[in-house]
């Protein structure tokens, strides 16, 4: 089965290569083209736009920022919105509000399509290596179709049930992911700024419970104060958004993602949101440094 490929930023890339390093018969799209050429040359055809990757393949993957880069991919809400996604499955692998997923996936099935969620957790590192998550949800039969395109992505892929079961589930994942990474940037603030050794600190952490997958990426990056990209600090903020909406919709309280939130607000309005998440510690030094 020919699979398509719309989206290669920072995740769908190195998503996109590894499925053609897999031998997927893989044809692809992305806006501005120069992010298509490692596809190129890793033996991936190229679509001229995304109407071409709906012609060619029966499975299209969409790794998009957000509903209107969705809704432009698709045509949606024109005539040829139909044309493109009759008869083929829309995998939707990027992050939305659930209600957005919820209404996209009646359009795709009144138009003679079928619809499976798939966001992943992970990074642009796990991408590389093979070892996202994946949550998936939708129609079964289109689950089981989906599911194993995904095995050269994904460490794991666990379904869901019905849509927007799997973006509820990433939500809920990335509330946790945003306040350990907070967490963990403000104690090694507090760690610096009281004068111990920052490297015996990261060591201790590293030596305890604490420790995890994301103790051990993030924190020699705050150690060399990296803040190349693995996850932007703007894409935190929209995530960040996209939970308490869903929070406020459930009238449910989420206290550390609020504090998050404006210190993510902070952080994109220094002008840090292209850089990496734990670049957030430019919003936490700044608060400190009012005291002095």
């Amino acid at each position: 089965m020919r699979v398509g490929f719309i989206g290669l930023g920072v995740m769908g890339q190195p998503m996109a290569l590894r499925l053609a390093a897999s031998g997927t018969p893989l044809v692809v799209f992305n806006r501005t083209a120069a992010r298509a050429e490692p596809l190129r040359a890793a033996g991936a055809e190229v679509a001229a736009d995304a109407a071409g990757v709906f012609a060619r393949a029966g499975v299209v993957l969409l790794m998009l920022a957000d509903d209107l880069a969705i809704d432009a991919a698709l045509d949606r809400g024109t005539p040829d919105f139909a044309t493109r996604v009759a008869g083929r499955i829309v995998v939707h692998m990027g992050t939305t509000s659930p209600e957005y997923s919820r209404v996209l996936e009646a359009d795709v099935r009144a138009a003679g399509g079928r619809y499976v969620e798939a966001p992943v957790s992970g990074s642009r590192v796990p991408a590389e290596r093979g070892e996202l998550v994946a949550m998936l949800a939708g129609e079964d039969a289109a689950v089981e179709t989906v599911r194993p395109l995904l095995s050269p992505l994904c460490r794991e892929t666990f379904v869901c049930g019905p849509a927007p079961a799997a973006l509820l589930m990433k939500l809920a994942v990335n509330l946790f992911l945003i306040t350990l990474v907070t967490g963990l940037t403000e104690a090694f603030h507090f760690a610096e700024r009281q004068g111990l050794d920052r490297r015996q600190f990261l060591d201790v952490l590293d030596a305890g419970p604490m420790a995890s997958g994301v103790s051990r990426m993030k924190a020699p990056k705050l150690d060399a104060r990296d803040f190349a990209v693995q996850a932007a600090a703007l894409d935190v903020l929209k995530n960040n958004r996209l939970i308490a909406e869903a929070a406020r919709r459930s009238r449910l309280a989420s206290p550390l993602l609020d504090v998050c939130h404006a210190l993510f607000e902070e952080t994109v309005e220094r002008g840090y949101g292209g850089q990496d998440m734990v670049t957030v510690l430019r919003a936490i030094e700044a608060r400190s440094d009012e005291w002095l």
